[in-house]
Formats: C-alpha cells, structure tokens, sequence
C-alpha cells in the first residue's frame, strides 16, 4: 500500500476495547494502523485535516474523560526479530502494537533473558518507552537499545537512542514536547549475554522461595533462572492486582514520589513505619500506596470509581465509572495524601 492510496476510517469508533479502565467513550474517527506506510496516509488524508490527534495501543496508561473529538491511531503493528548480537548481548525487535508480556515471554522462550522483571505489565511494545516502565528492581531504560518512529509533522522515519529518549523515572520525552510529534513503530531492546539475577524484592523473594518449596527442587541458595523470576512476578502481579479484563484499572495509578533527605527525615520522625527507599543521588523514593493506605483509602469508593481493597496504589472502574470519576477520586486523594505528609502525588496516567 502506498500514501496515496485510500483508507478506511470509521466514524463514531467505540473505545471501550481500548482503555483498559473500559470507559465507554467514543472517537470521532478511528483508524487501525497494521502497516507504517498507513501511518502518514492517515495523518494525511483529507478527511483528518485539522482534527486532533490520539495514538492508541493497549490504552494501558490513560484516563479518557470523554468522547475524542478526533482521529484515534489503532496501532496494530506486529512482528518481533532477534535483529542482531555482538560478544556482550542480543538485540531484540519488537514491533510498536505488540502486547508487551507475550513479547516478554517470547524473549525468554527463545533462551534470552533480560526483561523477566517486567512480566505482566499491561500494555504493548510502544508504549512501553513512553512510561519508562519498570517494576520490581528494573526500568525498561535499562534493557533499551534504540527506537523507530514517524515524525508526523515530516513524515521521515527516525531512530532515536536512549539519550534521545530522555528517560526518566516512568517518564520520557514521549510524555513531554515529543507527544503530539512522534508515533514509535518499533523498539529494539538489549539482552546482555552476562545476565544476573534480579530476586531482592521483598514480594518476589517470598513468592520465589514459596515456589520452591512447593514443588521440592532447587536449593534455597541457588541463584533463580530467568523463567522462575517471571513465574515469580506472574503470581506475585497476579495476587496482588486486578486483571484489567475482570476489573478496568490502568496498573499502578501514582508514581512513588521522590523527596529530599531533610523532608524525608521529618516526615519519619512523625511517622516512623513510613515505608522508603534510599536513592544513589541522595533523594528518597516513598511508597505511594502506603501513604494512600494510611489515609484511609484502600477500598473506599467514590460512586463508581474506587480505590483497589487489595492494592492501595491501583484505582479501578467497578462498572459504570466515567474518567471524571476517577479523575475526582484521584484528586481527593492527592488532596489528602498532601494534608497529611505534605507530598504531591503524581499520576503515572495521562489524562485527555
């Protein structure tokens, strides 16, 4: 298919099957992208001139507040490659629309540890740098090689490193001035062939030495394999949060906050159980969902939207929630978390 040649739109697009709150909102025109040539035909056609414009994946990581008056992006692109290796890692492609566990998994079945950490984050392979994400010892940023996009406005093809990307904790430039003007096509990840273990999350460690102890193999010193951390984060992810399907979440709802060693030092003499984590620059990371805990949200509910009973950090849509819904619960969260710590919270969601 060439840019000149037509596509299809569809007008008046359901997107409740494209957030993973499953708010029942509407796009203007949507438009499925399976080929990165139908990407500038879309952007491009007459019938999308001047509209605003929204690139949906997995819709893991957004609060729709209602219907886009727009042209939704469906990215669907597929296909996933060990592109190369050199003497000290593997280079592994993986298109933007790909579904980011299977991708994880697919990885490990082919001998290539490295991303085990990260297993059943909800999501696909393009938005993965967008976030930044991480959990349980590693971001992404760490594994990351380089990335393809569109430059809308050119239309070129780039290829941005690391660098380029500007990531920070679950953030990039993807978040920022780069929103509205690239689409990623494709994301090159680095396996390094020296791979170590990462089990020294608390969570991780129990449900690893549990799993052990089931099924009677393995000495409780020797170092897991890459598949028994994923196995590990798969139960861990699972008993702890809800399955989008069953339940509309967006994962984790609030990045833990970073404060200074002196407010870090207050805040503990007024509550010392406070839970922490010392940083290399001095900064100390809080847990956003024990802040939360303590102010008495964990399973409370405002209307339709409500905080998880299991997992203080993940709000959910117990059917029927609009994205003001939860735009209102998270605030008055913030708003109390701020009254008692004087900390701010911040959304890892984008909002629209």
């Amino acid at each position: 298919m060439s840019e000149a040649e037509p596509i299809s739109f569809i007008a008046d697009y359901p997107l409740r099957a494209h957030n993973t709150f499953g708010f029942d909102v509407r796009a203007q025109l949507a438009c499925r992208i399976e080929r990165d040539e139908q990407l500038l035909a879309a952007v491009r056609d007459p019938r999308a001139a001047g509209l605003p414009r929204l690139v949906l994946g997995g819709g893991s990581n957004i609060v729709l507040t209602r219907d886009f008056a727009g042209l939704v992006l469906l990215v669907a692109l597929r296909g996933r490659r060990i592109a190369r290796e050199d003497g000290d890692a593997w280079y592994v492609e993986a298109a933007a629309g790909e579904n980011w566990h299977e991708f994880v998994a697919w990885t490990l079945a082919q001998g290539l540890p490295g991303l085990e950490n990260l297993a059943l984050i909800p999501g696909t392979v393009g938005a993965a740098p967008i976030q930044n994400i991480g959990a349980y010892g590693l971001e992404m940023a760490e594994r990351f090689a380089s990335l393809r996009a569109v430059e809308l406005a050119t239309g070129e093809t780039v290829e941005l490193d690391a660098s380029a990307c500007r990531f920070g904790y679950r953030d990039s430039v993807f978040k920022r001035e780069g929103r509205d003007r690239f689409v990623i096509t494709s994301v090159t990840f680095r396996l390094p062939k020296a791979w170590t273990p990462r089990a020294g999350y608390a969570d991780v460690a129990r449900e690893l030495a549990a799993r052990r102890h089931g099924d009677g193999n393995g000495s409780v010193d020797a170092a897991p394999s890459a598949q028994a951390i994923f196995d590990a984060v798969v139960g861990v992810r699972r008993a702890k949060l809800p399955d989008p399907l069953a339940l509309g979440n967006a994962g984790s709802f609030f990045k833990n906050p970073l404060v200074d060693a002196a407010q870090f030092d207050a805040l503990r003499q007024r509550e010392p159980q406070v839970v922490s984590y010392a940083q290399p620059d001095g900064r100390v990371k809080l847990a956003a969902g024990w802040l939360i805990d303590r102010c008495g949200w964990k399973g409370r509910a405002l209307g339709a939207a409500a905080v998880h009973d299991r997992q203080a950090l993940v709000l959910v849509n117990r059917g029927g929630a609009t994205g003001a819904d939860v735009l209102a619960l998270a605030t008055a969260i913030q708003r109390d978390v701020a009254a008692r710590f004087g900390v701010d919270l911040e959304p890892e969601p984008i909002f629209l």
